[in-house]
């Protein structure tokens, strides 16, 4: 369930990482058949808060808000020794209630004092991860990805990759239609995978030849089709070994890796809104048949085709289950 979230502000709060929560879960997007959130502000300190650009902003909730929340969300702020003792205790009895949270940044220092990270893997900006692994022993920091989902602690790298975790849960909880039509309104990707490299080295195609936006594009539209890497190279006019690096480069995962991605985001599509058999399904997507559907959604996404096709069903932007 996602029909209540929190987003905790503390003093000195990045106003973008919080923009993000809001963003996501603080808008009226009913117009568009997109599910309504119960959002909320809430601090150990509610009042007028100094945002780390300087301004401020008004939290009107306590801590007791967040005994409400299905999701707690915890954005960046400057790296702190000490957080309020009972925003600590408030976050601890959310996760025994079956609460989930998210951190997006630094933010991922108030779940570690809070012990929700000890045992698990987790993410934090690639500039604080020696200082959060020193920290925190107990947890296995993955520096190099975008977001790694421990449920139920989500933990976000920073900035732009707390929209893909946001987006990631949202998908995983509503569907891929739902996450699909926020994504939408907000002109970003709709999918990114936590796996992906934090930082690319050519995040933006550039108009030199050498972008391999060309061959994105036709692999989307190609799912059905096996290609190697040989294939897809002489596609763009490079060598194999120049071809998988500029690939990294841009995407910040391999060729492999990617295609498997885009051929669940469309298997997922098709479940949600289509009748069609899960053979049928697999092999538009490029699965070939249901046993490797089955076995990649197990691997990415935790469940089979036919559960997931049960829970969202009719869960796009106009179909009943968006309406929460």
């Amino acid at each position: 369930m996602l029909t209540n979230v929190v987003a905790v502000v503390l003093e000195e709060i990045h106003p973008f990482e919080l923009g993000v929560a809001c963003e996501i879960f603080g808008l009226d997007r009913a117009d568009d058949g997109l599910p309504v959130y119960d959002f909320a502000l809430a601090s150990a300190r509610p009042g007028l808060l100094r945002t780390h650009a300087g301004f401020r902003v008004e939290v009107p909730h306590g801590v007791e808000r967040i005994a409400e929340a299905d999701l707690v969300i915890t954005a960046a702020t400057g790296v702190q020794e000490e957080f309020p003792a009972e925003l600590i205790e408030a976050l601890r009895a959310a996760v025994e209630r079956g609460t989930r949270v998210l951190s997006i940044c630094s933010g991922t220092f108030l779940l570690g004092a809070a012990g929700l990270l000890d045992g698990r893997r987790c993410t934090t900006h690639w500039r604080h991860s020696d200082r959060l692994a020193a920290r925190f022993p107990l947890t296995r920091v993955e520096p190099d990805v975008l977001y790694v989902d421990e449920d139920p602690v989500i933990t976000a790298a920073g900035t732009a990759s707390g929209i893909d975790a946001c987006l990631h849960l949202v998908r995983k909880l509503q569907g891929a239609e739902v996450a699909r039509g926020i994504a939408r309104r907000m002109v970003v990707a709709p999918h990114r995978e936590g796996g992906q490299a934090q930082f690319i080295a050519r995040p933006l195609p550039v108009e030199d030849g050498d972008s391999l936006g060309g061959v994105l594009d036709w692999m989307r539209r190609h799912l059905d089709r096996e290609n190697t890497v040989d294939e897809l190279a002489a596609r763009a006019h490079m060598s194999p070994r120049t071809f998988a690096r500029r690939f990294h480069q841009e995407t910040g995962t391999t060729p492999h890796r990617w295609l498997t991605g885009q051929r669940l985001l469309l298997a997922q599509r098709l479940l949600e809104g289509t009748e069609e058999p899960v053979d049928a399904v697999a092999a538009r997507c490029g699965f070939g048949n249901a046993a490797t559907l089955r076995h990649h959604f197990g691997r990415r996404l935790g469940t089979t085709p036919q559960a997931y096709r049960r829970a969202f069903a009719g869960s796009g932007p106009n179909g009943p289950a968006a309406r929460v």
